[in-house]
């Protein structure tokens, strides 16, 4: 088993569906960069299952960074003109939301505060 822990960055929206029995499962598409900036990044899809899917789906966006860990699992397929692929997921993921990419942040404006005088303004109107 090899298990791996990385960060990055979700490449689209969660894709939320339901199994047969409707159990719910996520696919959630991530970029994570290399130590090598001038590397291509490593494409992982993390799957997640019952509560924490339904969670990802209402809450991570397109964007937005995570940190995760879980078993690096990978798998096989072929695409429709016969070409072979090997795709990884991670599986048993623990995952940790960062922060939504700019101007996706739908938390309230943090409130601003009043500017302080820099020392020796009106010096004259402290009142001790």
């Amino acid at each position: 088993m090899l298990t791996i822990t990385a960060n990055g960055r979700l490449t689209r929206e969660v894709e939320l569906r339901a199994t047969p029995s409707g159990t719910s499962v996520a696919t959630v598409s991530v970029a994570s960069d290399r130590r090598d900036r001038s590397a291509d990044p490593v494409y992982l899809s993390l799957i997640l299952w019952e509560g924490q899917a339904e969670a990802a789906a209402k809450h991570l966006v397109k964007g937005q960074a995570v940190t995760f860990s879980g078993r690096l699992e990978p798998r096989e397929y072929t695409t429709r003109d016969g070409r072979h692929g090997v795709a990884l997921e991670v599986q048993n993921v623990d995952l940790e939301y960062g922060p939504r990419p700019r101007g996706q942040d739908t938390s309230e404006p943090a409130p601003t505060a009043e500017p302080v005088p820099a020392a020796g303004d009106d010096a004259d109107d402290i009142p001790f």
